[in-house]
């Protein structure tokens, strides 16, 4: 799978071939991340509008790569810095294509400095929720409600032109959506929640600017897979690997729409030992005490500590994690009588783990995936092993799946075993579990949570000093980040508030006893890794 595209080379124009396969589409549209924390956000609403949506490197990807890989349609995101300063890196001279582009914010400001129009630093800055001021009908702003609330995060403006077509203005910014021929913008963030009506741009923009038809035919997939499921498993009892994140919460919800409800088919199987308590918590807030599935949770933290014990590198530590988790399901299987084993891998688990799905090819391991090549000597169903991640949720989404499930912050398949350095024991996860528990509660009290793509809490092999009381001590050193990111093939550390951090270094050190500091990780990705291992 290619994640982020950086040159149309044999080997990327291949994997967007192969992608193109697999979600029966020739539409393509390429975002290029401009570094703004809200550009997960931007491919969220693209994948929730079902179209094909590759993230696109500005550093690197030139105008004859664009023209190879032919997209309908390019995005820009917003980012942090100004045109006129520091402008970011970018082939301008993909402006000049004549495909139809959404600049937003940063991205507006790009291509209005490529064809000369001032942007400056203005005197009153927007930062929040303002009012959209629509002057023009555009089909840019179809269907969009004068004066609805869009989010602005911006220091610069964009100055009238005779050039631009102004389409609508805010308070503090008169060129707030405007079009030059092929090329839209807008200074406010369509991306998110506070902009009530943004999600009418983005589908303005695919379907009716940019024309595109091959939008993914959510609706029509889940039903085929529905049948297929019926016709597969007729009255046989089925055992479900379920984690609580997107993948197996889909498969049990096309499950239920394919077996029906109060059937006594379906049984869902959580393993706890190395999971996060955030996880239990949503798989029990769903799932249990349902009338179309039977939920158990298996206590396994003893037999992942044995099988864990003396190993160090993450290659052994996930190896040994995956022979546990192939035995229970197994075990459990033959208790409960099924004929198959359930489980959410997707093309991309398939792919990574050094599989070609699709032609059969031999691919490099990128990472072992849990949830391939099990032994569990159990034909399995894997309703999702045709589909990434996007189309995947939007699976989810026709079968009922909870939004609060799609969203979920992704994590690895092994759980702590990565967010633990060196060899795992009793006190290292107990003490895993209650960080990530303490951090992730304060994001979304902080309503930081859905702002960031991914983040953790690391239990580090460092110990510190500390004083607790009145006597000296010494205690773990806890390693937190976090990360905006589209798609994890590359990240940049969140700035999250000082006070924020502050919460959380004294609930860590305070209710964690064996805690004695906490540091925050600052790198990108690269050099770094989004996981600690």
């Amino acid at each position: 799978m290619l994640y982020t595209f950086k040159k149309a080379d044999d080997a990327s124009m291949e994997a967007i071939a192969e992608e193109k396969k697999v979600r029966k589409t020739e539409e393509i549209f390429l975002l290029f991340s401009l570094g703004s924390q809200f550009d997960h956000l931007i491919k969220q609403e693209l994948e929730k509008l079902g179209v094909f949506c590759l993230v696109a490197d500005p550093a690197s990807v030139t105008v004859e790569d664009v023209k190879k890989v032919k997209p309908i349609g390019i995005i820009l995101s917003g980012g942090p810095v100004s045109v006129y300063d520091t402008p970011p890196p970018f082939d301008a001279q993909i402006f000049d294509l004549e495909i139809p582009v959404l600049g937003i914010c940063l991205g507006f400001q790009l291509w209005a400095q490529h064809l000369g129009i001032e942007v400056v630093s203005s005197d009153k800055r927007e930062f929040g929720t303002h009012y959209l001021d629509i002057q023009k009908a555009n089909i840019l702003l179809s269907d969009c409600t004068h004066g609805c609330k869009v989010l602005q995060s911006h220091g610069d403006k964009i100055l009238a032109d005779s050039r631009l077509e102004i389409i609508a203005s805010t308070e503090n910014a008169p060129v707030a959506v405007a079009k030059f021929n092929h090329l839209y913008g807008v200074q406010f963030h369509p991306e998110v929640t506070e902009s009530e009506e943004g999600y009418k741009v983005f589908s303005n923009f695919c379907f009716k600017i940019c024309q595109a038809k091959d939008k993914f035919p959510a609706s029509r997939v889940a039903e085929r897979k529905v049948k297929e499921l019926q016709e597969k498993i007729g009255r046989q009892k089925v055992l479900l690997a379920l984690s609580g994140g997107s993948d197996s919460s889909t498969v049990a919800f096309l499950l239920k729409q394919a077996l029906g409800e109060n059937n006594q088919q379906l049984k869902a199987v959580y393993i706890k030992g190395i999971d996060r308590p955030d996880d239990e918590e949503f798989v029990q807030k769903y799932f249990a005490n349902q009338n179309w599935l039977e939920l158990e949770i298996v206590e396994a933290t003893e037999q992942f500590l044995k099988v864990l014990k003396g190993k160090v590198s993450m290659r052994e530590k996930r190896l040994a994690m995956i022979s546990v988790y192939d035995q229970i399901l197994k075990s459990k299987a033959d208790e409960f009588g099924a004929a198959f084993i359930a489980q959410g891998t997707l093309y991309t688990d398939v792919s990574e783990s050094g599989g070609g799905y699709q032609s059969k090819a031999k691919k490099a391991t990128i990472k072992i995936h849990h949830n391939t090549n099990n032994n569990f000597g159990y034909p399995e169903i894997t309703p999702l092993i045709d589909c990434v991640k996007d189309s995947g949720r939007q699976i989810g989404r026709e079968v009922s799946t909870p939004e609060e499930l799609l969203i979920r912050h992704p994590f690895p398949g092994p759980g702590l075993v990565v967010r633990i350095e060196g060899e795992i024991n009793q006190q290292k996860l107990k003490i895993a579990r209650q960080a990530d528990n303490i951090y992730i509660e304060e994001l979304r009290k902080w309503e930081l949570y859905e702002k960031i793509w991914q983040a953790g809490a690391v239990v580090t092999k460092s110990v510190t000093t500390c004083t607790k009381g009145d006597d000296a001590a010494e205690g773990f050193i806890i390693a937190i980040w976090a990360v905006y990111s589209v798609n994890g093939f590359t990240a940049r550390a969140a700035e999250l508030p000082y006070d924020f951090l502050k919460v959380v270094s004294r609930r860590l050190t305070n209710e964690i006893r064996e805690v004695g500091a906490v540091v925050y990780r600052i790198s990108d990705k690269p050099p770094a890794t989004i996981e600690w291992g």
